[in-house]
């Protein structure tokens, strides 16, 4: 698998400028030690304008370069910590029906499309509303509007999975139900799942961002969205307040994807037996 994933150029830029993006969110507070919300000059001062503020500074006077390595924290987080969410709810649940069938898959997937009805950026917009605007509800609105494509992705991997040989010889040597579920089956549909979850991180970061960016954000969290959405108003005035933080989303949201492509290429023996790319 990792041979074809290095031999995979584009997947290796994503992982280069992932890496790039995690080590500055770590970083951060070895690089900017006072935080991103102290002012450090005059306000509006451009890019390069003055030494020690490559990237200029807000509204306010604080740091753009700051706020966009700490605003790197809060986007990773929110995008990993919802695609975790996501899959705890959707991967049990896509099992349970694929496996079972019957009344318990018309049941679950009767519940997954009650929240497919609704689009989910007006979803997530509703959840965040109704709660109080903090990363654990934007997390929890993200992870509730992402479980469902999950869910469907992994019954329909379990259906086929389950009808395959090695699956009957199990059931013929005793084994019970449930640890054939899970020592059997599920085992053999990480692979999409892996696919999967790398484009959610990507989705959830662009969701949390268009949250913020409307104002749905937290106050108290310095993200990429948020940045943006404060500097809309001067953004004829102050180009690079909503440039670079829109440029490290592009950056972070492109190599997810690069990554999740390159992933698609080494892990589907499709791929594998026919050794090219489609």
């Amino acid at each position: 698998m990792w041979k074809r994933f290095s031999s995979n150029r584009p997947a290796l830029v994503g992982v280069v400028l992932l890496v790039a993006v995690i080590a500055v969110a770590l970083l951060a507070p070895v690089l900017f030690p006072n935080g991103p919300w102290k002012m450090v000059q005059r306000p509006f001062l451009m890019p390069m304008a003055v030494d020690g503020l490559p990237l200029g500074t807000d509204t306010l006077g604080r740091d753009v370069a700051a706020q966009l390595a700490y605003g790197a924290q809060v986007s990773l987080l929110v995008g990993l910590v919802s695609t975790l969410v996501a899959l705890l709810i959707g991967v049990p649940l896509g099992a349970l029906a694929g496996f079972y069938g019957g009344y318990v898959d018309e049941g679950a997937m009767r519940f997954t499309e009650f929240f497919q009805t609704i689009p989910n950026f007006a979803l997530a917009i509703v959840l965040v509303a109704i709660f109080e605007p903090t990363l654990a509800s934007i997390t929890l609105a993200i992870a509730i509007v992402s479980w469902p494509p999950v869910a469907r992705l992994v019954r329909a991997e379990v259906m086929s999975v389950r009808r395959r040989e090695f699956v009957d010889a199990a059931r013929l040597a005793g084994l019970s139900k449930p640890r054939i579920l899970l020592t059997q089956v599920l085992p053999n549909t990480v692979s999409p799942i892996i696919v999967m979850a790398s484009l959610m991180v990507a989705t959830a970061i662009l969701l949390e961002s268009s949250l913020s960016f409307l104002g749905l954000g937290d106050p108290n969290a310095l993200s990429w969205g948020y940045m943006i959405g404060a500097a809309r108003t001067v953004i004829r005035s102050a180009w690079w307040l909503s440039f670079f933080p829109g440029l490290a989303i592009i950056i972070t949201v492109l190599a997810l994807n690069l990554i999740g492509e390159g992933l698609n290429d080494a892990l589907n023996p499709h791929l594998r037996k026919r050794g090219q790319k489609p």
